[in-house]
């Protein structure tokens, strides 16, 4: 690629490998409060009600907004590996201090400060590892970096398991800030030293004042942006909704509560899988449609759960679910990285990601009232259904598909990843 530095093959491999660590970290860290909420609502200090729990859970989600819309521009003016590795530091740090919390408050506190280098983590390491990628595997490098998401929250959901009872709750935020900490040397050591893309694309005899936020709107892109936008925003509702709420709504459904929960580990495994996936087919036949047939199918099997399924086909319809809806979103910021030049790379995937995080917030509030009202069953899918299919056309809206610096200069054969 013309926008980063050369980089030799065991580099790019470290890079990949590091920054699929440092979002396994913030995996663990986004999902221990969750693991946690059910003892701090019996811990007469804390005496969470569902209405705290949600606010707690909630300022944490505004804090990873924040970060995600405001990282991503520094990254992209001084640079990725000094950003990384300033927002490893900083919630490992304010991560393990959520031990410390003596309250509702404080806990909301300390969770909405510790979630902005938490949100800031995701954009700049799609970022860096779409810059050391090779171009043909770009789409898939980026959709297996997202599983370490994934392995950070099972990692959590085990350490809970095993330890809450004995060793408290406070050990579990203690327990993600060690090995944040562990990998800070690595990746001081590892992380190739860059020039930031603002400063590299100054020594091309582009403006040295580059704002990579007002360019996201510029030559072309505003379109493109708004669609990213709409999509993100539809692929966070999916996940963060069904991932709260799915057991419940299928115990209105009449499933058994431990069938649910298997329902929902049924969900997460699909996760797993469409990621894998998802990013190979899209190298094969281009990100644009492989994210639209995506969204597309993701909400064909959203609906098909709004029918009772009789024995283990309704663990397949949720498996196939899972692989879609998960995916989809990743696709999205796989297909950001591809769209964006390297001086608001970054500052795209964290708008994009920023803007996702409002339907973080609003699909558990959005499925909860359905639940309220009694109507999460069959409503609830036919509405995630709807959310998908929006996704779908937002996607479709994107023409746009590859960044005028590799159009300059393209190889002789052409890359499908891209087109």
């Amino acid at each position: 690629m013309s926008d980063t530095s050369t980089t030799t093959a065991p580099a790019s491999g470290w890079v990949r490998g590091l920054c699929w660590a440092a979002v396994a970290l913030e995996g663990y860290d986004l999902v221990v409060l969750g693991v946690v909420i059910p003892v701090l609502r019996r811990d007469p200090v804390f005496a969470l009600d569902p209405g705290s729990a949600t606010t707690v859970a909630t300022v944490g989600l505004l804090g990873v907004m924040v970060g995600a819309l405001a990282v991503g521009p520094v990254s992209d003016v001084v640079g990725r590996r000094r950003t990384i590795l300033a927002c490893v530091l900083a919630f490992s740090v304010l991560g393990a201090a959520c031990a410390l919390a003596t309250g509702p408050l404080s806990l909301g506190i300390l969770r909405f400060v510790a979630g902005i280098p938490l949100g800031g983590v995701v954009p700049v390491a799609l970022a860096m590892v779409a810059e050391h990628s090779p171009g043909r595997r770009g789409n898939s490098s980026m959709t297996t970096l997202m599983t370490g998401y994934h392995v950070g929250a099972v990692a959590a959901s085990l350490l809970g398991a095993l330890f809450i009872t004995t060793l408290g709750w406070q050990f579990l935020f203690v327990a993600g800030a060690l090995p944040a900490l562990a990998l800070l040397p690595v990746l001081a050591a590892k992380l190739p030293r860059d020039t930031p893309p603002v400063a590299r694309a100054a020594t091309r005899e582009t403006p040295a004042r580059v704002n990579p936020v007002r360019e996201l709107f510029r030559a072309g892109f505003a379109g493109p942006t708004i669609a990213f936008w709409v999509a993100s925003f539809m692929g966070l509702l999916l996940v963060y909704g069904l991932n709260t709420w799915l057991p419940e709504i299928m115990r209105l459904a009449g499933y058994q509560l431990t069938a649910a929960l298997y329902q929902l580990l049924a969900l997460n495994v699909g996760a797993v899988i469409g990621l894998l996936i998802g990013g190979r087919v899209a190298d094969r036949i281009g990100v644009r449609p492989a994210t639209i047939t995506w969204f597309v199918t993701a909400a064909v099997f959203l609906a098909l759960l709004a029918v009772r399924l009789p024995g283990a086909t309704v663990y397949v319809a949720i498996l196939l679910a899972g692989i879609f809806v998960f995916s989809s979103q990743v696709l999205v910021y796989a297909w950001v990285g591809r769209v964006y030049p390297a001086t608001m790379r970054a500052t795209a995937l964290g708008s994009a990601s920023g803007v996702g995080r409002l339907g973080a917030i609003t699909g558990p509030a959005i499925t909860g009232a359905l639940v309220a009202g009694g109507l999460a069953y069959p409503w609830g899918f036919f509405v995630f259904a709807l959310v998908a299919a929006l996704g779908a056309v937002a996607a479709a809206t994107v023409t746009r598909t590859r960044r005028a610096d590799d159009l300059a200069e393209a190889a002789p054969e052409p890359d499908r990843a891209a087109s």
